[in-house]
């Protein structure tokens, strides 16, 4: 394990329970310095901020970004002879800047190596505070010791906060402090999109107001989009208000700063407290967003009754969200770091805008902000504990349906078609064009052709649906997401009378690597495996919610609306009886119609020649090959139906197509695929963490699960963390320790406890919600701990069924229920 731990060093003599909810540094290392300010990103699901230094501007050591859910613009670029638009998150103003300069000393202080005396930087998970402390050193010989705390508030999604505290260790003098709003920012956060145009953002006004006030406002230069900050400056020496010698304001089109000068006294501290507010012309809480800044931030002062407010916030997601969980360090520090991540991209703030969840959160620059199909690895974390977060999600979807519906009209099919890579509209983002670091080239991009994004969205309306059980949502905005979708991929099929068998074609599953067949003129697949079972599903859901939840009045309409007849359902129900599926005779599923001839990919060789081979479409294509013309794929695809669904539900699906699938053929597939997966995507190793240990692989389950930990906090793809956390892995991550360690799934409408825990966990502990019941829950090695509570009344003698390793026991309300298990873990 000592590998886990390469960039977060253990210090086991700090309080030791505060310790399991911080991630801490102790050197300043300019190498590590992007991928921590991604790692210790703060926000509150409307913004996000890079955990960057104060001082520091973007550079090739540091990075500083702010990001609005929702805020993107488009921008032409010309690359190689082809004009091309892409259309990214913004990099909104740079709130952060705050900094001094001694009066020995003409240039403000930026922290480096080079006069860094000592160290500390600490993401406090409990508190969601960005805490350093450091002493800088200047050639004149002055120590100044800097203390800072931030805090992106979780009360008010419109406030961001920071404490800044200076004390002159040996000396006696003057100091400037300069704090600013800098909006000559551009998205620069990704080198492989150096080429592209990256200024977005257009001056519109700042000045100053009152004493100690400054704003600032720009525009988005093609979506328009005003975003408005006002920040205000107090100081204090020793906790008493301090009037500077001077102050005055500096400012150009898109920027604006405010220097102080102070009389300083060795040992004495000197606080700076910076309250920042922004809004946006698209926020639904303002009409005027340069007003709403102002008034915002005249409102408040005093920064221990903000961050006072803001950790009551978190406390209470804390209780909600928190997985405890004794005996493993890193699993505890690592989850909660996941989860907090989660809640900072997507929040209670979120019913109240109309974003979805970039794949990097707002942490990042990377995938350009887009919305793809992580959600279904990250929403069902939600669904047992703020069901409105996936409902805000899925109405972002509903408000987009029409343009899914001309996107599957001008790809001449029906019902709604979402594109592979969302943002604004609803348009299709992917790139048309991508880069190959590995080359330098640029190639066309065939992946907009993953139509299975669209299903994605259909399983998260489900599961939403059988969790929360919101009638209303399903009625007034599910329903029809969902019989959308399955009209889009009935338009999909297209009836063979030869083997009596529907077939797809032109799709691309989630491999990614595979994007055509060797020699083909067209991109995409006949029958991807994952993508044909998808739709079968899907339909098989309309048709169910159609004929049993449903009132009949709405049924009607519905169908009247989509111009769905009674004919058209037959068909619907025909393809979930013949819908092809390529199995060989030891029960393999073909990827796609043609997988199965491709030659085999000479893995030793390519491991010894270079080592790290994740993404081996680039190493191939640097060769001058294709990873279309051989076996393997970046990350799991037909493997990510038994990440879906379990296996009773697939025997059933399987069944009714007329195949077998079973836990054998489910082994099968599993050791077939997983020879030749390169892992490409952090995605790949929750799949097949998951999946080993429904076959009772324990140990290779604990190793799958300890990578995917890994992988953002120790960036193991080598660069991609940086440019942004990746939401799904986080998901994905907390999906296998609730669902497979602690066997706690939602089955035939019960809750059903089956636990699987890992050797190295004493216990794990955590709630959910379900049927408008808490279930608190302590699930140990030889005994499970079960106490409900009813959110609203119910009779003294309600009971609850609940499922215990396969058996079935009634629940009294607001008692402990212990059950004791009879094995132990072999993990």
């Amino acid at each position: 394990m000592n590998r886990l731990w390469k960039f977060l060093k253990i210090n086991l003599n700090n309080n030791r329970s505060h310790y399991f909810w911080s991630i801490e540094y102790f050197q300043f290392k300019p190498g590590q310095e992007k991928l921590r300010e991604a790692l210790c990103t703060l926000g509150n699901g409307y913004l996000g901020t890079r955990g960057a230094f104060n001082e520091t501007p973007a550079s090739r050591i540091h990075y500083p970004g702010t990001y609005l859910a929702g805020v993107y613009n488009k921008l032409e670029s010309d690359i190689a002879g082809k004009t091309i638009t892409n259309e990214d998150l913004v990099n909104c103003p740079n709130w952060l800047p705050l900094s001094f300069k001694t009066d020995t000393n003409q240039d403000w202080i930026l922290p480096s190596p080079q006069n860094i005396v000592n160290y500390f930087q600490k993401l406090d998970l409990k508190e969601a505070a960005l805490i350093r402390n450091y002493r800088i050193k200047e050639g004149s010989g002055k120590v100044t010791s800097v203390e800072t705390k931030r805090i992106v508030h979780m009360g008010n999604m419109h406030l961001a906060v920071q404490e800044y505290t200076i004390i002159p260790e040996n000396y006696d003098g003057e100091i400037s402090i300069r704090s600013g709003l800098d909006g000559n920012v551009k998205n620069k956060g990704v080198e492989r999109y150096s080429e592209l145009n990256s200024l977005h953002l257009l001056a519109e006004s700042s000045g100053d107001f009152a004493e100690n006030g400054i704003y600032l406002t720009v525009k988005t230069s093609q979506t328009n989009i005003s975003i408005a900050m006002a920040s205000k400056t107090y100081l204090t020496n020793n906790g008493k208000e301090l009037k500077p010698i001077s102050s005055h304001i500096a400012k150009d089109k898109r920027a604006i700063f405010q220097e102080f000068k102070l009389p300083v006294r060795k040992k004495q501290k000197y606080t700076i407290v910076k309250i920042v507010s922004i809004y946006t012309s698209q926020d639904k809480d303002t009409n005027n967003p340069l007003q709403s800044a102002l008034d915002t931030v005249g409102q408040v002062s005093d920064f221990s009754r903000l961050f006072q407010s803001h950790k009551e916030e978190w406390s209470k997601l804390w209780d909600r969200f928190d997985l405890e969980i004794k005996g493993h360090i890193f699993s505890q520090k690592i989850l909660r770091l996941h989860i907090f991540h989660l809640l900072q991209t997507a929040s209670q703030h979120n019913p109240k805008l109309d974003v979805g969840i970039p794949a990097r959160g707002l942490s990042g620059e990377a995938y350009r902000g887009h919305i793809f199909w992580d959600e279904v690895f990250i929403l069902p974390f939600y669904d047992f504990r703020l069901p409105e977060v996936t409902r805000s999600s899925l109405l972002y979807r509903y408000h987009r349906l029409e343009q899914a519906r001309l996107y599957a009209r001008e790809n001449g099919y029906e019902g709604a078609m979402f594109p592979w890579q969302s943002s604004s509209t609803g348009e299709e983002e992917t790139q048309v064009i991508h880069l190959n670091p590995e080359s330098g080239k640029w190639g066309p991009d065939y992946s907009r052709n993953q139509r299975h994004v669209s299903f994605a969205i259909a399983y998260l309306i489900w599961q939403n649906w059988i969790i929360a059980g919101d009638l209303d949502f399903l009625s007034s905005y599910g329903a029809e997401l969902l019989l959308s979708i399955a009209q889009f991929g009935v338009s999909l099929c297209s009836y063979d009378p030869l083997d009596q068998r529907y077939h797809t074609k032109g799709l691309m599953g989630p491999d990614e690597f595979h994007e055509k067949l060797p020699g083909a003129d067209e991109a995409g697949f006949k029958d991807n495996a994952y993508t044909n079972v998808m739709i079968v599903w899907t339909i098989q859901r309309a048709l169910e919610m159609l004929s049993t939840i449903l009132p009949q009045k709405l049924q009607r309409e519905l169908l009247r609306k989509l111009k769905i007849s009674q004919s058209s359902l037959k068909k619907w129900e025909e393809i979930t009886r013949k819908m092809n599926i390529i199995m060989d005779e030891e029960g393999i599923i073909s990827q796609f119609d043609g997988y199965f001839t491709l030659p085999e990919l000479k893995w030793n060789d390519y491991r010894k020649k270079y080592g790290n081979i994740q993404r081996m479409d680039r190493i191939l294509k640097a060769e001058g090959k294709s990873p279309n013309d051989f076996k393997v794929a970046k990350q799991a695809d037909t493997l990510m139906l038994p990440y879906l669904f379990s296996l009773a539900e697939l025997e059933k699906i399987f069944h009714h197509l007329g195949y077998q699938f079973n836990k054998k053929i489910l082994k099968k597939n599993y050791n077939y695929y997983v020879q030749r997966t390169s892992h490409g995507s952090t995605l790949s190793k929750v799949v097949h963490c998951y999946l080993s240990d429904i076959l009772g692989q324990s140990q290779q389950s604990w190793k799958w699960f300890c990578e995917v930990l890994n992988s953002d906090i120790n960036d193991t793809q080598g660069g991609t963390t940086p440019e942004g956390i990746h939401t799904g892995v986080m998901g994905g991550s907390l999906n296998i320790a609730l669902k497979r360690y602690a066997g706690v799934n939602l089955i035939n409408g019960i809750i059903s406890i089956n636990p699987d825990l890992p050797k190295r966990w004493n216990y794990i502990k955590f709630k959910i919600k379900f049927n408008e019941l808490w279930y608190s829950l302590i699930i140990e090695k030889e005994r499970i701990q079960a106490t409900l509570s009813a959110i609203k009344s119910v009779p003294d003698d309600y009971q609850v069924k609940i499922s215990v390793v396969n058996k079935e026991y009634l629940l009294d309300m607001d008692k402990t229920f212990t059950f004791y298990l009879n094995r132990r873990s072999s993990r």
